[in-house]
């Protein structure tokens, strides 16, 4: 970066650091400071070893795999078995009402602008109509397309290369035959692999660029009405392509184009149209908020809708944020300002206020017994959980007790440490991918209660397979001393720089010390 011809340039030097915003002083200091920290760096690591034993140990920790047995227990299936007392709803209820409160809900009486209605009043004139066209040129845009029809002769990217040449002498043969005046058509229908258009004579219909392969597509669009290619290679084998009609990209004229445009702008000028009688009938009835009045005047009928909520629904809008945020925020007798939805504009006031409240237990019985039902089943289940845990602690077998309390036993399959915190068949969970390993050898149990994505989960080893030594060859052997070695020198350099924080002396500039209080 500093050289010009081979050569350490100074000017060159000082140029670069310029570009950079750099002064030699600081570029220097900065050199000086990353040797200095390199060369820390290399005397902490100097001196990591890795010993034969932390090989063979890092051999059998990645290697080692386990098999377990498991019962799963879901709260779900303990919900029949939960009792429901009138007292038991009661008070559950008392403890858990504020779950259960009614969020505050309004309703509506509104009237709706829909532009159908004002088409016939719409007028327009020429310069209308090529205003629109000019502002809408994108619809009228006229795509490069082409009419094309090909021959494939299948040869897939894994195809035998003997048999892609024998594949790519067919299709040459094909195009003499082309060429020398056959049909093309029947040519398609006889020979052509591709299935969809050799039916159709080989016909592909129209397309644009960015839809055929790229030099299928290269190919065809180089060439004019009436032309056959060469034999052109792509991924799906060899084609013999002949271009049949081809369109110019371009935009279709305001003549070409006017029932479209004449549509558009009646439907675009009839929107408006219903805007501006909302809000002539909001500007004149606002004050009083007197729908009533607005809605004789434009006869149009008065329409209600039930109670919603912030996060609802409203009956013939739908949801609408704009609306529903707006009709919770409004006063009585006081219009809102239209909104344009999907279904027209929207001129609306408030109907009626239902502040938030705890609802009677008897307006909400269903989902409180619902609610109590589940929270009682992750009891059950967690109880019986337990019982199995403490059952396995006192030397039972989990197939047995599984079956005393007619509970299905599940295999997780081999799995090794390197699969951490996953665990097959049960999801993540840490604790349990750990505990597998953690079992003395001889032993099953293991007398810990796991939740895993709300199951609870008892567990033993049904199987413990010790790593296969005969893999841990010299090769094996020199990959895993790389690794540690990696692993202990970054571990030994972390660890300094622990230290160095522990025992190191913070001194805030006073200047900065004024500017952390005033933040406070």
């Amino acid at each position: 970066a500093f050289q010009e011809n081979g050569v350490f340039s100074k000017d060159r030097y000082l140029q670069v650091l310029a570009y950079q915003r750099l002064s030699s002083e600081q570029f220097e200091a900065m050199q000086r400071s990353e040797l200095i920290t390199s060369k820390v760096r290399e005397q902490l690591q100097a001196g990591v070893t890795v010993t034969d034993e932390e090989i063979d140990e890092e051999f059998r920790n990645n290697n080692e795999k386990v098999n377990l047995n498991y019962v799963s227990l879901t709260p779900a299936s303990f919900e029949k078995k939960v009792k429901v007392t009138d007292e038991d709803l009661a008070t559950y209820f008392a403890e858990q009402q504020e779950v259960f409160r009614t969020p505050e809900t309004v309703s509506l009486r509104y009237l709706q602008f829909v532009p159908e209605r004002y088409i016939d009043e719409v007028t327009f004139d020429e310069i209308e109509l090529e205003k629109y066209h000019r502002r809408h040129l994108d619809q009228f845009e006229i795509l490069e397309k082409i009419k094309a029809s090909h021959i494939l002769i299948k040869a897939d990217e894994g195809t035998d290369e003997t048999v892609r040449e024998e594949k790519k002498a067919f299709a040459e043969k094909l195009l003499e035959e082309v060429k020398s005046g056959k049909d093309f058509a029947e040519l398609a229908r006889v020979n052509s692999d591709d299935a969809a258009s050799a039916v159709k004579g080989g016909n592909l219909g129209y397309f644009t660029r960015g839809s055929m392969v790229k030099p299928f597509e290269q190919a065809a669009f180089s060439m004019k009405p009436g032309d056959i290619s060469e034999v052109v290679e792509t991924t799906f084998g060899y084609h013999i392509i002949k271009v049949e009609e081809y369109t110019e990209p371009g935009v279709r004229s305001l003549e070409d184009s006017m029932d479209e445009v004449k549509a558009g702008l009646r439907q675009e000028k009839a929107k408006q149209l219903a805007f501006e009688k909302a809000m002539d009938a909001y500007n004149i009835n606002r004050k009083t908020g007197d729908l009533e009045a607005a809605a004789k005047t434009n006869e149009l009928g008065l329409k209600e809708s039930g109670l919603f909520a912030r996060d609802g629904y409203i009956d013939g809008i739908g949801s609408n944020a704009e609306i529903i945020n707006a009709a919770h925020l409004l006063e009585e007798n006081k219009l809102a300002k239209p909104v344009t939805t999907e279904n027209g504009i929207i001129l609306f006031a408030l109907k009626e206020r239902v502040a938030s409240h705890i609802p009677e237990l008897d307006e909400v019985k269903d989902l409180v017994t619902a609610s109590y039902q589940a929270t009682e089943a992750v009891k059950l289940a967690k109880a019986a959980a337990e019982e199995l845990v403490a059952d396995l602690a006192d030397g039972g077998s989990l197939v047995k007790l599984a079956k005393r309390g007619k509970y299905t036993v599940e295999e997780t399959g081999e799995f090794t440490r390197t699969y951490s915190p996953f665990v097959p068949r049960l999801g993540t969970s840490e604790e349990l991918s750990i505990a597998a390993f953690e079992i003395k050898e001889g032993e099953t149990a293991i007398d810990q209660l796991f939740e895993i994505q709300k199951r609870f989960v008892v567990v033993e080893i049904k199987e413990r397979i010790a790593a296969d030594k005969s893999l841990l060859d010299e090769a094996k052997r020199a990959e895993l001393q790389k690794t540690i070695l990696s692993r202990k020198q970054n571990e030994a350099v972390a660890n300094r720089l622990e230290e160095l924080r522990s025992t190191a002396t913070i001194v805030i500039a006073p200047r900065v010390q004024d500017l952390i209080n005033k933040e406070k």
